[in-house]
C-alpha cells in the first residue's frame, strides 16, 4: 500500500477552526478601516508575467520567485509582491485624469526563500496604495491609515518606524558608488548585516570616510531628534532634502495625533528597487520582523505607461496574527453553533426552525439521525 501524503510542503501550512475565523475578523476590520479612508477594493491575478517584477528586484531576490512557463513558453511567476501588479492595473484602467486614486486589496504572495528563519513561503497580505499624489499629506495619510488599521485589530503596543531611502541614496551618489555596488550594499543593510556591507564597500574601493558614513546610517534610530543628528552627518542635497521632508512629515503626523506611534530609522531600506523616498515599517514585540512595510514609489508606474507619484503599504496578516496571539489581545469569540436534530418524520419542522434561527444571524447545523 502506498503511504499517503498528509503533511504540507516546507514553508506552507493548513489553517482551520479559530485560526481561520480570527483571521477573517482581523482582515474584515482592517478592510473596513481602509474603506473609511475612501479606498476601493481591487483584485489582481495570483500569477503574472515575469517582466512585471523583473526590474524591481535584485538578481538574488529574483532567484526566490516561483517561476514557470505557460503553453507558449513565456515565463510567469507567482505573485511575490502586490505593488507592481497594482501599478500595472492602475496604469491600464485608471489615471486618465490627474486625480488621486486609492486602492486596497488582500491575498497571497509567494517567495521561495531558502533561509526560512521561521518565515512562510506563502503569506497573506492586506495592502493599500494611494496613486497620483506626491504630496507630504499623502505620505501622512498612508502612515496614519496604517496606524489606525493595526489599532483597529486591538493591537496597541507597536511603533511605525520611518526612514527615507533618498538619505542613503544621496550618500551613495556623493561617494560615487555605482548602482550595482549600491544594490549589493543595500541588500546587506536590509538584512542588518553591517559587517558584510562594510566588506563589500572595502572590496569595491569605497573610501573610509563614506564607509563610516554608510555604516552610521544603520545607527540613526530614535525619536524626531535623531533627524537633526542625521542631517549633521550628510553633506549632499538629496540626503538633506530627505531629512527636511521627514521633519515636515512628522509635523503633519502630529496633526493626526500619531506621535506616540512614530519613530525614525534612517537605515530602513528595501530590497525592492522601486522605493524612491519615504519608507516605513510597523514593529511590535513577539514577532521577529515588521508586521507591515511600505513606502513611496514615484517612478514605478512610468514602467507601465503612466507617470504618477504613489505610496502604499502592506500588512503581513500572518505576522500580525502572531503578535495578537502572543500579546493575548482579545478577539471576538465565535458564536456557538446550534445543533437541531431531525429524522425523516420531523425534517420539515427542523428545517423551519433552522431557517428562522439563521435569519437571526445564528449558526445552525441540521443533524440527521444516522
Amino acid at each position: 500500500m502506498n503511504r499517503r501524503l498528509l503533511h504540507t510542503p516546507e514553508g506552507v501550512r493548513d489553517l482551520y477552526g479559530t485560526q481561520c475565523s480570527d483571521r477573517s475578523w482581523v482582515k474584515g476590520v482592517i478592510c473596513k478601516k481602509m474603506c473609511s479612508f475612501g479606498f476601493e477594493e481591487i483584485d489582481t491575478p495570483t500569477f503574472e508575467y515575469f517582466d512585471v517584477f523583473s526590474e524591481e528586484i535584485s538578481d538574488n531576490s529574483a532567484r526566490e520567485l516561483y517561476k514557470f512557463f505557460d503553453k507558449d513558453g513565456i515565463t510567469m511567476v507567482l505573485r511575490p509582491d502586490f505593488t507592481p501588479s497594482v501599478a500595472r492595473l492602475a496604469s491600464k484602467y485608471f489615471l486618465e485624469d490627474d486625480e488621486p486614486v486609492r486602492f486596497c486589496y488582500s491575498g497571497k504572495t509567494f517567495l521561495n526563500t531558502h533561509s526560512l528563519q521561521g518565515k512562510l513561503k506563502e503569506s497573506t497580505e492586506i495592502g493599500a496604495e494611494l496613486m497620483n499624489d506626491g504630496s507630504i499629506y499623502a505620505d501622512a495619510e498612508m502612515i496614519a491609515l496604517l496606524v489606525e488599521s493595526i489599532s483597529s485589530t486591538g493591537l496597541k503596543d507597536f511603533k511605525v518606524s520611518i526612514g527615507d531611502a533618498d538619505y542613503y541614496y544621496g550618500i551613495c551618489e556623493e561617494a560615487g558608488i555605482d548602482f550595482e555596488t549600491e544594490e549589493y550594499i543595500r541588500e546587506q543593510l536590509v538584512n542588518r548585516n553591517a559587517f558584510e556591507a562594510d566588506r563589500i564597500m572595502e572590496e569595491y574601493g569605497v573610501s573610509e570616510k563614506y564607509r563610516e558614513l554608510i555604516r552610521s546610517v544603520s545607527t540613526c534610530i530614535g525619536n524626531a531628534d535623531v533627524l537633526n543628528e542625521a542631517g549633521s552627518l550628510a553633506n549632499n542635497k538629496r540626503s538633506l532634502f530627505a531629512i527636511k521632508h521627514l521633519q515636515d512629515l512628522y509635523k503633519v503626523l502630529c496633526s493626526y495625533g500619531m506621535q506616540e506611534y512614530i519613530s525614525f530609522d534612517l537605515g530602513m531600506l528595501s530590497k525592492f528597487n522601486y522605493y524612491t523616498g519615504v519608507v516605513f515599517g510597523a514593529y511590535t514585540y513577539g514577532v521577529g520582523d515588521a508586521i507591515a512595510k511600505g513606502g513611496r514609489y514615484d517612478n514605478l508606474l512610468e514602467r507601465f505607461g503612466k507617470s504618477a507619484p504613489s505610496i502604499g503599504f502592506k500588512i503581513n496578516l500572518d505576522d500580525l496574527m502572531t503578535a495578537l496571539y502572543r500579546q493575548n489581545v482579545e478577539l471576538p469569540l465565535r458564536n456557538e453553533k446550534i445543533v437541531i436534530d431531525f429524522n425523516d418524520s420531523d425534517f420539515e419542522n427542523a428545517l423551519s426552525k433552522a431557517k428562522a434561527l439563521r435569519a437571526e444571524g445564528k449558526q445552525v447545523i441540521l443533524k440527521g439521525a444516522n
